[in-house]
């Protein structure tokens, strides 16, 4: 159920981040802040749910399904087909992310 939470988190994270990047670097509408605004608060909440003792681990666990949902973005939103690198770092981080969360802590 975490990992559910993580990667609603990180579509709602680079979502909100893609509206400004439109904006500012493709020229789209001011509009497109709102949603982008609604999608980073979503993505903040989403975080708070994430059972964890610690605001920092819970954030540093994220940071892998943040990247590969980074690099499904550019693939599904973007239309580039990542290569072997991303595939590898988000591979590594994936693991770090796993080594962080999964261990019980007392």
């Amino acid at each position: 159920m975490v990992y559910v939470i993580y990667a609603a988190a990180a579509l709602g994270e680079i979502a909100g981040c893609f509206a400004f990047w439109a904006w500012l670097r493709l020229d789209k509408p001011v509009w497109w802040l709102v949603p982008g605004m609604a999608s980073l608060a979503v993505f903040a909440y989403l975080l708070t749910l994430v059972p964890s003792d610690a605001a920092g681990r819970a954030y540093a666990a994220y940071g892998g399904i943040y990247i590969v949902g980074s690099i499904m973005w550019l693939w599904l939103a973007e239309g580039q087909r990542p290569d072997r690198w991303d595939v590898i770092g988000m591979t590594v981080c994936l693991a770090g992310s796993a080594i962080i969360l999964l261990p019980q802590r007392g």
